[in-house]
């Protein structure tokens, strides 16, 4: 930790490439410029955790140092192109009706497991990354989440040990297209249209947070907050969730765990609220950071990529 400041894992574009970085404030180094031990690290922040946690701290150790004498060369962020902190996980897992009073405003009961979906790679974008709006849907949703980052392979894990298998946190956008969402019993085609898994800025790492059902979350559209809740509010803690999770599935380094949406969305609001373009999204989680992601429209064809 650099005064206040925390170290954040990230994702940044060089050279046509996502590589991995750690931020801090408004500078940013290359963790190949970080290594002390003239030991060559893994170029991706996935193949970072999967080389082990002990890497993943030395780099830490290093960077913290790199900050203070500038040992190494810094990119300011402004100058750079920020992505999701794990571009390629191997699974993104996302919780539905994880507060109780979400759950209530929106009519439906809670499970007594926790109840989950999935998104998929081409949801994902970055945290200052525009949101496109899908030319199918007319009903576009925010939800502000805290995002778990798995940093150990773990299968079958108990609540007591299970934080101790996650590499940190971050902030993810389940952004929803309700109609779509609706029209059938499986919420896949409302959750994983392009774009709509804004996540970052990026992954603060457990030795920052060691308590992550002790964070505020806070969504604001265009400078209103729309969604105020707390980590403490979850109906199934983190813990408690990757044992769920972990009992039948092997979680992977990189692994995404989204943790559910406090309330206040805009489809239940009355007026209902729903996103459009020029709007202005952001969702803050107390000692992680802000993600801020513009609203557009959708692409002309000829624009799309294929």
């Amino acid at each position: 930790m650099r005064g206040a400041t925390p170290l954040l894992l990230s994702s940044y574009r060089r050279d046509g490439n996502w590589r991995a970085a750690i931020s801090c404030g408004p500078l940013l180094a290359d963790v190949a410029d970080l290594n002390p031990s003239g030991r060559k690290y893994p170029s991706t922040v996935r193949g970072l955790l999967e080389s082990g946690t002990e890497n993943v701290q030395k780099i830490l150790r290093a960077a913290e140092t790199a900050f203070e004498d500038r040992s190494v060369q810094l990119r300011r962020l402004e100058e750079t192109v920020i992505g999701p902190p794990v571009p390629d996980p191997d699974k993104i897992i996302c919780l539905g009706l994880n507060y109780r009073e979400h759950a209530s405003e929106i009519r439906m009961e809670v499970a007594p497991v926790p109840t989950f979906f999935a998104k998929f790679r081409n949801a994902l974008c970055g945290p200052y990354s525009p949101i496109v709006l899908p030319a199918v849907s007319t009903r576009v949703d925010y939800e502000g989440e805290l995002a778990v980052v798995i940093g150990r392979r773990c299968r079958d894990v108990s609540g007591d040990e299970a934080l101790g298998f996650v590499a940190g946190y971050t902030i993810m956008n389940d952004v929803s297209a309700r109609d779509l969402q609706m029209q059938t019993s499986q919420w896949t085609a409302g959750k994983t249209p392009d774009t709509f898994a804004p996540m970052g800025p990026g992954i603060v790492p457990t030795s920052s947070i060691p308590d992550p059902q002790n964070l505020k979350i806070t969504t604001r559209v265009n400078g209103v907050a729309l969604q105020e809740g707390h980590t403490s509010e979850m109906i199934f803690p983190v813990a408690r969730t990757i044992a769920f999770l972990s009992s039948f599935m092997t979680l992977e380094p990189g692994d995404i765990i989204s943790t559910g949406t406090p309330a206040g969305v805009g489809f239940k609001r009355q007026p209902p609220i729903f996103l459009k373009a020029g709007d202005l999204v952001e969702v803050e989680v107390e000692r992680i950071g802000t993600i801020r992601n513009p609203v557009v429209g959708s692409l002309p064809r000829a624009d799309r990529t294929p």
